[in-house]
């Protein structure tokens, strides 16, 4: 394990929300000359969700993404608070987005997003043994969802039709894992 080359001297809060907060840290850089580093922290747990069913079908959730300023599919996914358990934040967030229900959990990664920039932690599970529930979805939330073969989600994401990095890791992820 290599020591931190990081020297921090002082750090403050820029901006903070419900979701984020920024930080901007005065540092020493690893040539030993003084630099700024700007931090942002989100403060809950990003999860995905890859549902499988019998017949290797998965669902894809279709949205449009404010900062992007463009539609996007993605796997279903949102946020669980840190100190919440993300399994039930993860079973949450699957019946929210496609009123599925699972019987069989499995986490298959942790994911670090941009961490040039974010402490930002993810989580992916595949999901089993399903059942069909009713949606709940959030009030910022104006979903269409797409039931396809897995195989098919992972060619979207060949094709450069899913750009979601958390989705795009996740999906090669099971293929690979299902030998798909």
């Amino acid at each position: 394990m290599m020591e931190n080359p990081w020297k921090t001297k002082s750090k403050r809060v820029i901006y903070e929300n419900p979701w984020i907060k920024l930080e901007e840290h005065d540092v020493v850089i690893p040539s030993g000359k003084d630099g700024i580093y700007g931090k942002v922290s989100f403060k809950n747990k990003a999860l995905g969700i890859i549902p499988i069913d019998e017949q290797g079908n998965t669902w894809l959730v279709g949205q449009y993404r404010y900062p992007l300023d463009e539609y996007s599919w993605e796997i279903p996914m949102g946020g669980g608070p840190i100190a919440k358990d993300i399994l039930d934040s993860a079973q949450r967030e699957l019946k929210e987005e496609t009123g599925l229900l699972a019987e069989k959990w499995t986490m298959i990664m942790r994911i670090h997003t941009s961490n040039s920039v974010t402490d930002e932690e993810g989580f992916v599970f595949l999901a089993e043994n399903l059942s069909q529930g009713e949606t709940a979805f959030e009030e910022t939330e104006q979903l269409q969802i797409l039931k396809l073969p897995l195989k098919d989600a992972v060619q979207k994401v060949m094709d450069g039709e899913i750009t979601d990095g958390i989705s795009i890791a996740g999906l090669l992820k099971v293929a690979r894992l299902l030998n798909i």
